[in-house]
Order: structure tokens, then sequence, then C-alpha cells
């Protein structure tokens, strides 16, 4: 199995503004269940990201020791790029996430709940953005911490936020939550996906508070079936 990048968490402010947000009312940090979250279907969303407008410049690896063969593609309301899975811990401590269970363990992300702590890897389902470089930068296509993400994988789709970013030549990596809501082993060390992810990311949304999850299913539903209708 591949050896899990070493995520890069960056301080971020506790307080996130909306832009697309659902009421804070929508709150609570709930553990997911099991895909296929929503409504709308996996086969419906891969169905519109079977080409790819390269918008980054340039492509990513999946993993230090591969080759650079990810690109960041463009459609209208969202951005996507079909990767690996890598699974990151990093966070709160828990009994699941800390030093013992994730030899690249941080207590820390680049986006924080909304009472300042780091984010909870193992229940909070989010994903990982390369960190501004110059391949790509997240913020410059309406992407922000805490925006809403469809995860799939066979099959089915999870949705996820924004919650840390990662090495600037490196892409495809979520929490442990992500991955195990998904049916992916989530070992930080020994666990993921080699292939068939697919994130696809919609510009301009925001979870608010970043730590409920069902408030990321409710906006994602929506945004997802907006995703399909507008491509």
């Amino acid at each position: 199995m591949r050896t899990r990048t070493l995520t890069l968490a960056a301080s971020a402010g506790a307080a996130l503004l909306a832009t697309a947000v659902l009421p804070s009312n929508a709150s609570g940090a709930t553990t997911p269940k099991s895909a296929q979250e929503g409504s709308v279907s996996a086969a419906a969303l891969l169905a519109k990201v079977t080409s790819c407008s390269q918008i980054s410049n340039g492509k990513y690896k999946t993993d230090d020791e591969t080759s650079a063969t990810v690109p960041v593609c463009g459609k209208n309301g969202a951005v996507f790029w079909k990767a690996d899975m890598d699974v990151d811990c990093d966070g709160q401590v828990t009994s699941k996430c800390n030093g013992d269970t994730d030899p690249w363990f941080q207590d820390d992300t680049a986006f924080h709940q909304s009472d300042g702590k780091p984010l909870r890897a193992d229940s909070l389902p989010y994903v990982v953005v390369p960190s501004a470089g110059s391949i790509w930068k997240y913020s410059s296509s309406g992407i922000k911490g805490g925006g809403v993400v469809a995860v799939i994988y066979d099959n089915r789709v999870e949705y996820a936020v924004v919650g840390d970013t990662g090495p600037t030549k490196i892409i495809g990596e979520a929490s442990y939550a992500t991955a195990k809501a998904l049916g992916i082993d989530p070992d930080p060390e020994t666990g993921g996906a080699d292939s068939g992810v697919t994130y696809i990311l919609f510009k301009n949304s925001q979870v608010s508070p970043i730590e409920s999850h069902s408030a990321a299913v409710s906006l994602g539903q929506s945004l997802a079936q907006q995703f399909i209708d507008s491509n």
C-alpha cells in the first residue's frame, strides 16, 4: 500500500463567513452512517465529469513516488479531479486518530470548528486540498475552507467539506470519516484507495458551522443537483 503523504496544516480563522451557507441550526457533528448520501446518484454525477477542461497549470502526483498525472478540471459551478485516497487523521486527538495510530499525525487542521478547535477526522468527513502553489491556487477557483465536496467511490456518494490543506504538488486525500463512509479502509497508515476516487468541489459554497455533517449533506444535495442541471 502506498505511504500516506504528510498533510501541511495551516492556521485559519475559526469564524467562517458564508457565501452559500445553510443556517447554523442545521448543526451538530454526526458520524456518517453509510453512503449513498442524498438523492443524487453517483452515476448521475460521474456522467458529468467524463471529460476534463484542465484549469491547473500542470498536473499533480498522487504520492511522492508517482508521476504527475492528475489535472484539476473545471465545470460550471465546480472543479473536480480523479485520484486515489490517502487517509488524513489530523486534527483533534481521539482514540482512532493520534500519534500512535498515525505516524504522520498532526494535532491541527488548516480550517477550524466554530469553537476554534481543529476538525475531528474520525467523525467529520473532510477533504484535503493542495496548498496554493504554481500548479493551482484553490481560492482562485472559488474553493474555500468549509466548501462542499461530493466524494464518489464504488458508485457511492459521500458529502464532505474542505477541511485541510496538503503539499503543493500532491492530490488525493480525505479524512478517516470520509474513507470509512465510502467503504474504504480508514487506517491512516495502511488504508486508503489506490485509485477510483472522484472529488467534485462546489464553487463558492460553505457549510456553517463547518463541523456540521448534516448541513454538508443538505447543502451538498442541492448543489449536486444544480451541478447536474447546469452541465
